[in-house]
């Protein structure tokens, strides 16, 4: 037996009859021979992790832009966190921990400059609408390395269906989709407090009565509570009091950090950049690089517009915009 077979062996014998065996995935859009060391999840998971996409995410926001200090999350970082929080449920539940990861490292691919301040101008700007969920999707299906990294059928429905409305197919997505939550409701209050915009006498402490006072202990109840109540579940839980508290404190971070009026200043200067790169390059897409002058003959400008924007990070956005529209200035000599 190969590597690879015998892993497929450990997966069939350990895992839990509503996880998905890599060896039963659905396939891929174009067939690859199969690898003697790695299961099809595991090749995904590889892909993903070398792909451009996933290394501009560290210079992608996640709630503060283009922040000065270390400390803060980007998109890289919420990603990883994501990734361990889906790992530790799948794992506790008997679920396939390759195939949460790889959706896990996917996810947030897609996701535009200046986070979902960039998200909601494209959103507006395009005739069909902008979601980041949609685009990782097409970066991993389309955009990555020309023609996509051609994934697994399970792996692309998590990515796609981590946030809206559709639940994911499998349990994995929906581990997936329950740490992003997870991660970003508790993160984002850590670098809220560090940047000042809350304090923390200031959160709700009837909450933090039900999911814990520190940051760790807030992940660790939401975790356990989902795994005590999705032991034998084709579906993923939460207990209604954890379920209430977690939706509250997210409601919180809406009104208090994500919508709060200290962002509006700087909200408006981001959508300033990507309305006035949009229209500047619906304009010139000969301007563009190549690739997506390419998408622009094939699909039509505005989504060549579109994926090119959605791809830049915060400083390539800010530094094509000053390479447009700011003069330069010459020595006095």
């Amino acid at each position: 037996m190969t590597i690879c077979e015998e892993l497929v062996e450990r997966e069939r014998s350990y895992l839990s009859p509503y996880a998905v065996c890599s060896a039963d995935t659905k396939g891929r859009e174009r067939p690859m021979a199969p690898c003697p060391l790695r299961t099809e999840f595991q090749r995904d998971r590889d892909r993903i992790l070398h792909c451009k996409s996933f290394r501009r995410l560290k210079f992608k926001t996640q709630v503060f832009i283009a922040p000065e200090g270390d400390h803060y999350r980007t998109r890289l970082t919420h990603t990883l966190e994501v990734s361990q929080v889906a790992r530790t449920i799948a794992r506790a539940l008997k679920l396939n921990e390759d195939l949460a990861e790889a959706i896990a490292l996917g996810h947030d691919l897609g996701h535009t400059p200046f986070g979902h301040s960039g998200e909601r101008s494209l959103n507006r700007l395009t005739q069909d609408g902008f979601r980041h969920n949609e685009q990782s999707l097409r970066v991993v299906e389309v955009l990555e390395g020309g023609e996509g990294l051609n994934l697994t059928w399970e792996v692309r429905d998590g990515i796609l269906n981590h946030s809206g409305k559709n639940r994911p197919a499998t349990l994995e997505g929906e581990c997936v989709a329950r740490a992003d939550r997870i991660a970003y409701i508790n993160h984002d209050i850590d670098d809220a407090i560090r940047a000042g915009v809350l304090r923390e006498f200031e959160l709700p402490q009837d909450l933090l009565h039900v999911l814990g006072e520190t940051h760790g202990q807030r992940i660790n109840t939401m975790i356990k509570d989902i795994v005590r109540e999705s032991q034998g579940q084709p579906h993923l839980y939460m207990s209604e009091p954890i379920q209430n508290a977690s939706n509250e404190l997210r409601q919180f971070l809406f009104d208090h950090v994500y919508m709060d009026k200290w962002r509006k200043e700087e909200e408006e200067r981001c959508d300033h950049v990507i309305v006035s790169l949009f229209e500047y390059f619906m304009e010139h897409p000969q301007k563009m690089p190549m690739e997506y002058v390419q998408i622009a003959y094939r699909d039509g400008t505005e989504r060549a517009v579109t994926d090119f924007l959605a791809c830049m990070t915060d400083r390539y956005a800010l530094r094509t915009y000053e390479n447009l529209f700011i003069p330069v200035s010459y020595p006095v000599i």
